[in-house]
């Protein structure tokens, strides 16, 4: 993994944040950089893992899609092999070990309203296994918070309900 990301790396970062769609043209007048130069670091950036494209959505602008956060408390563990299990979770956006009264939290989605958020309390955490405890802070309202679909519903968005023709 990239270890150094120089100034000319954040500031193609930072107008991408600012514009995703921007074309590499767009990005390279804007830096007063050659366009190759832009496609190459932003290739480069990508492999090394410190940076993606995705689309993000306002999870409150999808009636039916709900979004929580879930502290937890592990019994015995091995820190990342645990944060590594919930990040893989179909429901989960992302898992980050934390100081305080938790040692994981993680944010889950689903658009199965309450009973989706059970199911993960329920299924999906008894499934990884050595957590003592959990507390779910359901997300009620929130702003500038934008993220990332989740795999489960982009494979169940993915096609749905579109008809051809």
């Amino acid at each position: 993994m990239k270890e150094i990301v120089d100034e000319l790396d954040k500031e193609l970062i930072s107008a991408l944040a600012e514009d995703g769609r921007a074309s590499t043209t767009e990005l390279a007048e804007r830096l007063s950089i050659s366009a190759p130069t832009v496609r190459s670091r932003l290739r480069k950036l990508v492999q090394d893992g410190c940076f993606t494209v995705s689309g993000l959505i306002d999870a409150f602008a999808f009636k039916g899609l709900t979004t929580a956060l879930v502290g937890l408390t592990l019994g015995e563990y091995t820190l990342d092999e645990k944060v590594e299990q919930l990040a893989a979770l179909d429901n989960v956006n992302w898992a980050a070990v934390v100081t305080g009264r938790y040692d994981i939290i993680v944010e889950v989605a689903t658009s199965e309203g309450m009973s989706g958020l059970y199911d993960f309390l329920n299924v999906s955490l008894q499934e990884v296994g050595g957590i003592r405890s959990s507390e779910m802070f359901v997300v009620m309202k929130a702003k500038n918070k934008w993220i990332r679909l989740p795999r489960r519903l982009r494979q169940e968005w993915s096609g749905q309900g579109r008809k051809d023709g």
